[in-house]
């Protein structure tokens, strides 16, 4: 799976004003990814408001971004819940020509102990006709994956990654001390991709990427030297994308960019004129 080292974008899902799906302005987010160097593509995970989609309009983001892509990366898909069940229907009405590998998140709302977490992610990869790459984002989903539960599931054939977004550096280095050489620790933190390469890394699922894909590539493929500054010119913008959570921030940027339309749908709402005079102000910075 060398083909996902680097950076993964975690694509929005552009929305028109009445928030149905914008499609031309998918493709226009796709088209400016892939020609500013990103690796792979990551479709429907958190960022692209999958929590607000049905499973329909899943399905048709999907196609789209297979469509638009036309086999020039490599696509994961976001396919992953608290239902563990209800995560096997999804694979077995899933068409999976074109996709690469899963992004399953950790169980949320249920709050699993670690033996459950671990049956879970067991049973979701013996199912699944393609790799599984686990997501832990314990501030999403309450809870946290530990190290050891990583390092027992990186054992199961079927899954080949961690993306890790705990924050968590002295768990991030216990994965990395132990994992299997062929098991990847991906960032799930835009800013902790730098620190985690450093310790033998394979990249970023990003979020900021949407918007500014060739600092990555700096930050993923660029020297030390040369990922460290990079991730330094993101150091103010970054914390702005969370403040009214995310993808709220990333749209409004995306607009500030001519990319695409900043609309969200409820429970979240666009940004405030506040957060957008943030952004505005360090993006010229």
């Amino acid at each position: 799976m060398l083909n996902l080292f680097g950076t993964g974008v975690a694509l929005v899902t552009p929305m028109n004003e009445d928030h149905s799906i914008d499609f031309l302005g998918l493709e226009k987010l796709i088209n400016h990814v892939i020609s500013e160097g990103a690796d792979y593509l990551v479709v429907q995970g958190t960022t692209g408001e999958s929590a607000t989609m049905t499973k329909e309009e899943k399905k048709q983001v999907l196609n789209a971004c297979l469509k638009i892509n036309s086999g020039r990366l490599p696509i994961v898909y976001g396919l992953g819940g608290n239902n563990t069940y209800g995560v096997l229907e999804e694979i077995e009405s899933t068409d999976f020509s074109g996709i690469d590998a899963i992004l399953s998140v950790c169980p949320y709302y249920n709050k699993p102990s670690q033996a459950g977490i671990v049956a879970h992610y067991t049973t979701i990869a013996d199912a699944s006709p393609v790799p599984v790459i686990l997501y832990n984002v314990p501030g999403r989903t309450v809870t946290n994956m530990t190290a050891n539960t990583t390092l027992t599931l990186a054992n199961h054939p079927n899954i080949i990654a961690m993306k890790e977004a705990s924050g968590n550096l002295e768990q991030c280095m216990n994965i990395a001390a132990n994992m299997p050489s062929d098991f990847m620790l991906i960032s799930g933190d835009d800013m902790m991709t730098t620190a985690l390469r450093a310790l033998g890394g394979s990249g970023v699922i990003s979020v900021l990427a949407n918007a500014y894909p060739a600092i990555f590539k700096t930050i993923c493929h660029g020297d030390i030297e040369a990922s460290k500054k990079a991730t330094f010119k993101l150091l103010s913008l970054n914390p702005l994308m969370y403040e009214e959570s995310n993808p709220v921030g990333l749209k409004y940027l995306l607009k500030e960019l001519g990319i695409c339309q900043d609309a969200v749908r409820l429970p979240l709402v666009e940004a405030s004129d506040d957060l957008r005079e943030k952004i505005k102000a360090t993006m010229v910075q």
